[in-house]
């Protein structure tokens, strides 16, 4: 507990600080990084939910962002009562900012060895997963619940997972917590790929033919690994 409030701790100075400098606050980057993150049109609701502040608290934040000419309120053209929210061009280029690691994390991360890089993500991949079920944090689009991860299909190599959406092995390093492609795996399939992902051990064959009938990217086949495109 008490590393992970050192770890909060400058977290919340450095979004302050970032933010501060571009005139605005946390919550008012944090708005715009979800907006740009998202692949289908979100609302102030939707907003609300992935950051787990209320309605309100958005709304008052996209009037300011508004103001600034970051956001811009339109139709959802999928219900013509609903609005949905846009970032304009400079809209987009404070999210990119915003969507980028606190420096000084960055660094300490990356004095880690690789291997404990990766340890650190499963721990914190496991402690999301776990928030998440009991409805503490908003829901994550993370690797160990997405249809297209395959753990452990390269045992003994040091990107021993394959990423069936980009076709290539990845690491426990590459896990990511918050991805844009991540679709949600059944649920019976997501408990049994974070199983897999801890004993170590492939993705059996009969769920893997499971996927096959559902999705034609999902077999791995004998490929071995390829370069991650990625990289």
């Amino acid at each position: 507990m008490a590393g992970l409030a050192k770890l909060s701790l400058v977290m919340r100075h450095e979004a302050w600080k970032a933010s501060g400098r571009r005139g605005l606050t946390p919550t008012q980057s944090q708005i715009l990084a979800v907006i740009a993150g998202s692949r289908e049109p979100v609302g102030i609701k939707a907003v609300a939910e992935q950051l787990a502040v209320t309605a309100g608290t958005v709304s008052e934040a996209v009037t300011t962002l508004t103001d600034k000419g970051l956001v811009e309120k339109r139709t959802d053209p999928s219900d013509g009562r609903a609005l949905v929210l846009v970032l304009t061009r400079a809209g987009r280029r404070e999210a990119a900012k915003a969507a980028q690691w606190p420096e000084a994390l960055r660094r300490a991360v990356e004095e880690l060895p690789m291997a404990e890089q990766g340890g650190l993500l499963r721990g914190l991949a496991g402690m999301v997963r776990w928030l998440q079920a009991q409805g503490a944090v908003p829901t994550a689009r993370m690797c160990v619940e997405c249809r297209y991860f395959r753990p452990n299909a390269y045992p003994g190599s040091e990107r021993a997972h394959h990423c069936q959406f980009i076709d290539a092995p990845i690491g426990d390093a590459d896990l990511r917590l918050d991805c844009d492609d991540m679709e949600t795996a059944p649920p019976q399939v997501r408990t049994r790929l974070w199983a897999l992902l801890v004993e170590g051990r492939p993705l059996d064959e009969a769920l893997a033919a499971d996927y096959a009938t559902s999705d034609p990217r999902s077999s791995i086949g004998t490929r071995g690994p390829k370069e991650n495109r990625h990289d």
